[in-house]
Formats: C-alpha cells, structure tokens, sequence
C-alpha cells in the first residue's frame, strides 16, 4: 500500500500543511507530474484544486520537472534544482528523479491553486458539533 507525506502550502497566508495521503488517493496521484492540477479531495480538501510542484523519494532525491518519467537517474548539473555550486562553474553527477509521481516517492509538494467554500484548518481539523474551541 503505497502512502505519501503531502506537503501543502497556502499562497495567501505562506502556511504549510503536513497531510498523510494513503490509501486509494495516494493510488489516484500516481502518475501525476509537476505542474498539474489536482482536485484536493485525494488530500482532504474537498473544493480545493492543487498543483503539484515537486517532491521527493526517500532517500532525499529530488524531483525535476524537466525530466520525463519516473526513473532515478544521475544526471550532470550546474547550479539548478538539485544541486547548487561552490564556486563558479562547478559542475557534479547527482541523482534525480523525473517529474511523475511513482511508488517510490515519499513526499509530494503541492501549492493551492484554487480555494474551496471552506479554510484549510476546518477541513483538516474537524471538530465536532457539541465541542466549543478552547480559546482563553
């Protein structure tokens, strides 16, 4: 069973959510690449549109946009995503993955693109009806 860490970010208030995505929706965003929409019901928004911008494997690989597929690959980069120079000109063989999201990965990074009838916290932190909020 394939499980992902969902990283959301909110682009009006600069907040990130941490949302665990298991289960058939981590099964629905399998081959998903950066860059496309989403509906924010696989992550517990129901309403929201996401965009995915990027993510990662577990051993901390990044993904690139730029790069078709899912594969794991070592390419040879300057300084870009992926890798950033020491000094001027440097160039060093690193591992990335392709812009497709795989069984492999772990964490996927996804931005809002279209807000739904209700906040992010309501959605992702329901309270029950009878239950006030513990504001002092």
């Amino acid at each position: 069973m394939v499980e992902f860490k969902a990283i959301v970010n909110d682009v009006k208030t600069g907040r990130s959510y941490n949302v665990t995505v298991s289960g058939h929706h981590a099964n629905s965003l399998i081959g998903v690449n950066i860059g496309e929409v989403v509906d924010g019901i696989f992550v517990g928004l129901p309403g929201y549109k996401l965009k995915v911008t990027g993510g990662s494997d577990g051993n901390g690989t990044p993904m690139r946009s730029d790069l078709p597929g899912n594969k794991r690959v070592k390419l040879l980069l300057s300084d870009s995503k992926g890798f950033h120079e020491k000094y001027p000109g440097q160039r060093k063989r690193v591992a990335i993955r392709g812009s497709a999201i795989s069984a492999e990965i772990v964490q996927i990074n996804m931005a809002v693109a279209e807000y739904g009838p209700k906040s992010i916290e309501e959605c992702l932190n329901p309270q029950p009806e009878g239950e006030a909020s513990a504001e002092n």
